[in-house]
C-alpha cells in the first residue's frame, strides 16, 4: 500500500512533488499530468503487492476545494489507472480517504 498525502498542497507543482515523495515516483516521471497517467499504468517502479496494489489518498479536501479543475483531473487519471489495472493479477485500487 502507498499513501499520497494532499494535506496542505496548494497547487499543481506541490501536488506533483507530493506525488513524487509519496509514492516513490520512478526518476523519469515528467511532473505533469500525462507523466503521472504513465506512471499509473506502468507499475514496474511499483512492486506487486498480495491482493494488488492499494493507493490511499488522504487530506485531499483541501485541494480539491482550492483547485476543483486539478482535482477532476487528478480523479480522471486515478479512475483510469484503476481500470486499466482491473482483472488483472496486479490490480490497482484507489482510495480517497476522509
Amino acid at each position: 500500500m502507498r499513501v499520497l498525502d494532499l494535506t496542505g498542497v496548494g497547487d499543481r507543482q506541490g501536488f506533483m512533488d507530493r506525488c513524487t515523495a509519496d509514492l516513490g515516483l520512478p526518476d523519469w516521471f515528467g511532473r505533469n499530468w500525462d507523466a503521472l497517467a504513465d506512471c499509473l499504468t506502468d507499475l514496474s517502479w511499483w512492486p506487486a503487492e498480495p491482493g494488488g496494489r492499494r493507493l490511499v489518498v488522504r487530506g485531499w479536501h483541501g485541494y480539491a476545494a482550492l483547485l476543483p479543475r486539478e482535482w477532476r483531473i487528478v480523479k480522471d487519471i486515478l479512475r483510469d489507472a484503476e481500470l486499466f489495472w482491473q482483472d488483472t493479477d496486479t490490480e490497482l485500487r484507489v482510495v480517497l480517504e476522509d
